[in-house]
């Protein structure tokens, strides 16, 4: 009875480097996703949970019954979301901003839609609001994307969004000069 036990371990200790080999070789290499015909760069809501948020799902799932057979890939904004918002929101426009550019370089026909709930609403008007002081104090100061950046957008959305009231703010279409005609609030 040892004897088997003994030769049955010889055995698959033998086989175990074949078998290993064998997965290696036989088993593809992963690949990276083939760019999208669209995506979303969606900011969550204060307090929300990484993700794009029930109001982003809403919102790609929308698009998706709208654009037929083209695929539709999202970005969370990779950001806080906290209470602190003078530091919370400008880490999600410099993600934002960040996605936008890693995508014109690496997906440029790729469709751009930007879009935020409520801070997340305020992250998308960091980079896409004409570059002045906005809210109390001026203490907000937007850092537009670049024309070239701004050419890769085709839309952009934002829900509940604070910039509405705040002084020196307004509806996004009215504030922003290079992409207030694509923009919904």
């Amino acid at each position: 009875m040892r004897v088997k036990r003994l030769l049955a371990l010889l055995g698959s200790v033998a086989l175990a480097p074949a078998a290993i080999l064998t997965i290696a070789v036989g088993t593809p290499s992963a690949a990276a996703e083939p760019c999208p015909d669209i995506e979303v760069v969606f900011a969550r809501g204060t307090g929300s949970p990484p993700g794009i948020g029930f109001v982003g799902e809403a919102l790609v799932n929308a698009l998706r019954a709208r654009v037929g057979g083209k695929s539709v890939g999202t970005y969370a904004v990779n950001y806080p979301a906290g209470w602190d918002f003078a530091s919370s929101a400008p880490a999600g426009a410099v993600d934002a901003t960040n996605r936008v550019q890693w995508m014109a370089d690496n997906c440029p026909n790729t469709k751009l839609v930007l879009g935020g709930m409520s801070q997340g609403a305020g992250v998308i008007d960091l980079i896409t609001v004409d570059a002045r002081p906005i809210g109390p104090h001026g203490r907000y100061m937007p850092t537009p994307l670049p024309p070239n950046l701004a050419d890769h957008v085709a839309a952009v959305a934002v829900f509940g969004n604070p910039l509405r009231n705040m002084a020196g703010g307004g509806p996004l279409p009215a504030v922003s000069s290079v992409l207030g005609s694509k923009t919904v609030d």
